[in-house]
């Protein structure tokens, strides 16, 4: 269960709640762009499953975050085009979504499809969001 808090229709925290029995995780937005906001016309969104990227996430907090974070999300295709790339510097997590393009072997392109936002982490609880 996902639960995101907005202040005057800006969102400023996230609460993810893994069900039946936990962990909870709490979560601070900022510089949040939503997927409306993105200046250029973006195209529909893709329904296939994405592809996670996880970087810097190296100590055992970090490792339990991708854990919590990637039980989110569907095992994506082999096939899937659409990357979710969250990257970990100096405790504010960054997360961008992409769709890729392969124009020649060595070359890529991304497009983002937005919503782009940081996250900063400051609660892990073991049980739901109503236990103490």
């Amino acid at each position: 269960m996902i639960i995101l808090h907005e202040h005057r229709g800006q969102p400023d925290g996230m609460i993810i709640s893994h069900l039946p029995v936990g962990p909870t995780v709490y979560l601070g937005l900022q510089n949040v762009v939503l997927r409306h906001d993105v200046d250029e016309k973006l195209p529909n969104m893709p329904e296939i499953y994405p592809h996670l990227i996880f970087n810097n996430f190296t100590t055992q907090l970090g490792e339990r975050v991708v854990n919590i974070l990637k039980l989110l999300f569907p095992v994506p295709k082999v096939e899937s085009k659409r990357i979710m790339t969250f990257s970990n510097t100096d405790d504010l997590i960054s997360f961008r979504h992409h769709t890729f393009e392969k124009d020649t072997h060595k070359t890529v392109q991304l497009n983002e499809l937005g919503p782009r936002f940081e996250m900063k982490l400051y609660q892990i609880s073991l049980g739901l969001i109503n236990q103490p």
